[in-house]
């Protein structure tokens, strides 16, 4: 379910959707009719002669598809062709449901692996596991394949029937699964519950429908749970975005009716909007935290920025991604949909958080010195452009990359696979703590783990102009490059913590589902730890919204 063009954006597949009745045709104020007609009968041509004559036989459709997307390639990383066979996927993102096995899957050592069954979805009950390798699909070798082309073997119609051939870490046979596919649902509101005593914790993971619907219930239950609630977290961390109506629901779970939370403008003047919340909020006075991170976009852009620009809580965390952009899908027949950036929004100061520069697709950082100063209710001075700036900048794995590329290469998951294996007798629930460091440490080693920092990035370069000018002796780079090995080794150790807790999550995981990974990355989430203590200081928390 790939509906972006780039891997490093995945997670903004689910970026800000605007959905507005408009006429089909739009008149462009340059009137350039003649080129457009000119180009398109051009290609038309092109297509119908490569098609009969060339050398050898040509797929229509594939052809095409190269097409599409080398010209939505020149636009802007958001704008994207869906065509009928993703259609399941652009389902689930506006949706937070499709019709499927109910599991996510990742391409794993060139195979498609079961990462996580969804709780009571079809793959759950018949008893597949995070770790089975997908080999066939009805008889089709997998082998190679994208997710893409996966997912759409997997996808299809309630009732229809799949059958896999998986092969099972630990088991010496291949085995055959008979799956009956259903429509699958997926909560945007996975967990929610007390962290302490008297502060609740809500997850929003992803900006479907019903997301302040479902926002405004868990608060409820909160306050039914705790009468005298001290404060409340809203983590957006990893959410990238969703429907627009709902970043306004959501919002209006916090602050009261009435309030401009957006608008949109863009080149079709008929299409600007201007949105504020219609609803008696739930609670406008409890003392709110919102955790953001270089993952929080769109939507999650719009309710934190809300948050701030009214000083209605405290954003805590890292700076989000910067996607200040809305996208309107519009049909283009036979099933297909084209998903383009239609205008940018702008949040109650006036600022509009878009990234401006670029590199490799994923926004640049922007110096505070190139951007524009807005100011929040209470005046305090917030910027545009690069996304938004927490109030209380915290990030524990700051310059490191570790981390990041533990979770790239997977070796977390495949060392959880084969710790499962050699466990059969643990049944890790939420006071699971795993005490295998160095076990894990020489599984590190039997991989060959490695991951470049900047500075050997930097270094390699230096190196390369060495050569060339004679002015640096090799030895000393050598010498520099050994001390870089060693400084790498002690890295892992001095992230033990962070890495410790990575493994505890998808343990617990493989036994409670998602409800379990987030409850277990709660007891030893730094972030959370530093919002618990921000609301027992209370000159602190309101000294943040006074400026």
């Amino acid at each position: 379910m790939k509906l972006i063009k780039s891997r490093t954006l995945k997670f903004l597949a689910i970026g800000t959707l605007l959905f507005a009745g408009v006429a089909t045709t739009v008149i462009t104020e340059s009137g350039n009719y003649f080129e457009i007609a000119k180009n398109i009968e051009i290609f038309t041509n092109l297509y119908k002669e490569v098609n009969t004559y060339y050398v050898d036989e040509v797929d229509p459709s594939k052809l095409m598809r190269t097409g599409i997307d080398a010209m939505m390639e020149s636009l802007d990383p958001y704008t994207d062709y869906i065509s009928e066979t993703q259609i399941e996927g652009y389902r689930y993102i506006t949706e937070g449901r499709y019709n499927g096995i109910g599991a996510d899957i990742r391409i794993i050592d060139d195979l498609p692996t079961v990462v996580a069954p969804y709780l009571d979805a079809p793959a759950q009950k018949a008893g597949m596991k995070a770790g089975d390798q997908i080999l066939e699909i009805d008889g089709k070798d997998t082998k190679g394949k994208t997710t893409d082309e996966v997912s759409a073997f997997l996808k299809g119609y309630p009732g229809t029937e799949v059958v896999l051939t998986i092969r099972r870490p630990g088991e010496s046979k291949n085995l055959k699964i008979n799956l009956v596919r259903d429509e699958v649902e997926v909560p945007n509101v996975p967990y929610s519950g007390m962290v302490s005593t008297d502060v609740g914790y809500i997850a929003l993971t992803t900006f479907t429908r019903e997301a302040g619907r479902n926002v405004g219930k868990a608060l409820e239950d909160l306050k039914t749970e705790q009468p005298n609630l001290k404060g409340v977290i809203l983590d957006l961390r990893g959410n990238g975005g969703g429907l627009l109506a709902e970043a306004v629901n959501v919002s209006n779970v916090f602050v009261s009716k009435n309030e401009m939370v957006v608008s949109t403008k863009g080149k079709v003047k008929d299409w600007d909007r201007s949105f504020r919340t219609l609803n008696p909020p739930v609670d406008e006075q409890v003392p709110l935290i919102v955790l953001i991170n270089k993952n929080s976009a769109s939507a999650s852009e719009i309710v934190s920025g809300v948050i701030q620009d009214l000083d209605r809580g405290v954003l805590l965390g890292q700076r989000s991604y910067g996607k200040g952009l809305v996208q309107n899908t519009r049909d283009i027949g036979y099933n297909a949909k084209v998903k383009m950036t239609t205008a940018k929004y702008y949040i109650p100061s006036g600022r509009c958080i878009q990234s401006v520069e670029y590199h490799d697709g994923e926004p640049a950082d922007i110096p505070d010195s190139k951007r524009t100063q807005f100011k929040t209710r209470n005046g305090r001075v917030v910027l545009d452009g690069g996304g938004v700036k927490p109030d209380l900048m915290v990030d524990y794995d700051a310059g490191s990359d570790i981390l990041r590329t533990l979770e790239e290469t997977n070796l977390v998951f495949k060392y959880v696979t084969q710790w499962m294996v050699q466990h059969p007798e643990v049944q890790a629930g939420e006071d699971f703590h795993f005490a295998q460091w160095d076990d894990f440490v020489q599984f590190l080693a039997k991989q060959n783990f490695d991951f470049d920092t900047e500075t050997e990035k930097l270094l390699k370069e230096l190196k390369e102009k060495s050569k060339e000018d004679g002015y640096i002796a090799l030895s000393d780079i050598q010498a520099f490059e050994a001390k870089i090995i060693s400084a790498k080794k002690a890295d892992v150790d001095k992230h033990r913590e962070l890495i410790t807790d990575m493994i505890e999550k998808e343990i617990v995981s493989r036994f409670l589902y998602e409800k379990g990974r987030i409850k277990i990355g709660l007891r030893n989430d730094p972030e959370i730890k530093e919002a618990v203590k921000l609301f027992g200081e209370k000159e602190k928390y309101d000294a943040f919204l006074k400026g």
